[in-house]
Order: C-alpha cells, then structure tokens, then sequence
C-alpha cells in the first residue's frame, strides 16, 4: 500500500517541489491551500489530478483536525507560514499566529488523531540571527532578531517539546537559504531573477513588489534592499530531498541544511545580469524603503552531520542556481506572455508560502 504525505502549504516554492518529489517515489500526496477565491496556484498548476488537495489553515485548528484525521497521513510536512522575515515587521501578530503558533496547532491534531504520522517542520536559518559565529551547527545557540525568526524559534523549540513530552516522531530543518524558479517574488532572488528578464525583454508592465509599486521603475531601474547582506544559498530541490530523508531515519533528529558557502545579493546581481550581457551596476538601486529594521549577520549551514547520517549533500552550486533561474525568467516575463502570468505571480506572493 503506497504511503501517505500530507503537504501543508502545497502551493509555496518547497511543497510544491517536495509534491513532485513524493509523486516519484509512489506517495499518495495530499497538498493543503487557504480559502481563496482563485484556485489556480502557478506552482502546483502541473500537479492538478496527481495530488488531492484540501482546504485548511495554520489558524484554523478545527482544519488541520479534519484533514489530519481524515487521511491518517504517514508523514506530514509543514511548509506553510508567513515566510517573508521582511514582511514580519509590519505583521508581527500574524507571524507569530501562523510561523509561531502554527506548528503547535498541527502537532496537536497528530497527538490526537493521528500519533503514528511522522512530522517535518521547516526551521529556518533566521533563529540564529545575530549569532557571533562563522558556521552555524545544530548546536548553535538562537539569537533570532526579527518577528519571523522569533517565532521560528518558538516553533523549534515546541517541536522538541512534543517530540520529548509526548514521544512524536518530529524533526525540524534549519533550512538556509534556498531558491529556485518557483520563488516568490517578495525574495530578493527572485526579484532580481525577474529583473534582468524585464530589462533585457523590455517588458512594458512589470510585476509589482511588496510595496505595490513596480519592479523595474520608469528609468528602468530594479529596486533592492541592502547589497551588501550575505546569504547561504542553494537549491530548493536539494532541500526538501532533505526534508523527506528526516523523516526516513529510525528516530527523529534536527539537521542543519545549506551550502556552507555565503555570497552577497551584489554577487546574486553580477552573475544574473552578466548572463544577458548587461552590468548590474547600470540597472540596480538600493532602496532605504527596502531595508530591514534589523540585518543578520553573515553565516553559513555546516551541512556536515546531514551528510553523515542523512547522506545529503547540495548538488546545485550558486552560479548553476543564479543561471536556471534568469534562464526560467527569461522565457516566462515576456511581453507576450506575461498578461496572465502578473496575476499568478502576484496571488502566490501574497498567498503562505
């Protein structure tokens, strides 16, 4: 009998990839989305017929009851939260709701309608913070700075909670940073993947960013928040091929996911631009409106232990990452093509991801 897996934030870059990934492997996947008009979602528009999908919500705790008990699911996978740490200043109480709270509500519909599903949730590289270190272990102490990270670390910390107290089979994945052409375009990779296709494609109506105002302005400038700020990424798809080897192993344990390698949005921009001939410097601004409250500071995921006991390791280099994305932009933000696609793009910005 083929297992179950229950996706929670099916439509968002990782549960979508990781749906794919389920599929392959004969999973019967069940994908939830959040009450919406539309139901068309960009990311998981190939995966309509292959998936079940059912309505629910990190707030809705009666949801998550009805789902869980419904399919009685082998492995659960929590994807969803309000995932944009800049977007959690200006909804500090949502985030704390559904990043915070949400993974509470869903391990107590496992502890009391299904204690035998095993559960993935997505940690983030946002609890360490402001951490005085170089590398970051799954030893390292949190030192969250910002809404998002805070409440990431409140939701670690519950799943080590009910994992201890209650004997769940819960592990969490300080997952660094991790893109793909399926991000959403509140993060800075994307927007600039995005960016160098409208410029280079001369796209009259760009897509808007999270200020409603519009990607690339009237004197053809991308709009971007601090250059210097140093990131750990990689590739979404190697991440959640993390994810479902967590839950494969004899017992739960917590594992730091990245590249152990760091480069700056201003590297980000130099290689995407200069794969379509263009030099960043002519085409990107730093917008004070764009800045955090509060930056993290420079670290990498030791992805060492993963490696060891899970087997994983990134496949993806950031240069690969960089190209596979203004590549996949540069076919999809054209002006032929782009009338229907502003719409998907801006529904799944503004939807969990």
């Amino acid at each position: 009998m083929a297992k179950k897996a229950l996706i929670i934030g099916v439509t968002s870059q990782d549960g979508s990839f990781l749906a794919d990934l389920l599929i392959s492997k004969g999973y019967e996947v069940i994908g939830t989305i959040r009450r919406t008009s539309s139901f068309y979602r960009e990311n998981i528009s190939h995966l309509y017929g292959k998936i079940k999908i059912e309505v629910a919500d990190l707030i809705d705790p009666e949801s998550l009851n009805r789902v869980i008990k419904k399919y009685q699911p082998d492995e659960v996978y929590n994807i969803a939260a309000q995932a944009v740490p800049a977007d959690s200043w200006s909804t500090p109480i949502y985030t704390a709701e559904v990043t915070g709270l949400g993974i509470v509500r869903v391990l107590e519909a496992v502890k009391n309608f299904s204690p035998h599903s095993r559960v993935y949730q997505a940690t983030s590289r946002e609890v360490f913070g402001n951490i005085k270190a170089e590398v970051a272990t799954e030893e390292t102490p949190f030192d969250a700075n910002n809404p998002y990270g805070i409440s990431k670390a409140y939701a670690h910390m519950m799943v080590r909670c009910y994992r201890e107290s209650y004997n769940i089979f819960v592990c969490g994945g300080f997952l660094f940073n991790h893109e793909s052409e399926r991000r959403g375009l509140q993060y800075v990779s994307r927007k600039i993947s995005v960016g160098v296709a409208c410029i280079k494609n001369k796209v009259k109506r760009p897509p808007l960013n999270e200020l409603g105002e519009p990607l690339i302005d009237d004197n053809g400038k991308l709009h971007l928040g601090y250059l210097d700020a140093k990131r750990d990424w990689g590739y979404a798809k190697d991440y959640v091929f993390a994810m479902w080897l967590m839950l494969q192993q004899p017992s739960p344990k917590d594992y730091v996911i990245g590249t152990n390698t760091q480069h700056s949005v201003k590297d980000f921009c130099q290689i995407a631009f200069s794969l379509v001939g263009l030099n960043w410097e002519d085409h990107v601004i730093s917008d004070k409106s764009l800045l955090r409250p509060t930056e993290i500071r420079e670290l990498r995921g030791d992805y060492s232990l993963a490696q060891k006991e899970l087997g994983w390791a990134p496949t993806v280099g950031f240069e690969e990452l960089v190209k596979l994305m203004v590549n996949s932009d540069l076919k999809k933000f054209t002006n032929e093509k782009l009338s229907t696609q502003i719409d998907d793009l801006l529904d799944a910005t503004f939807s969990l991801q």
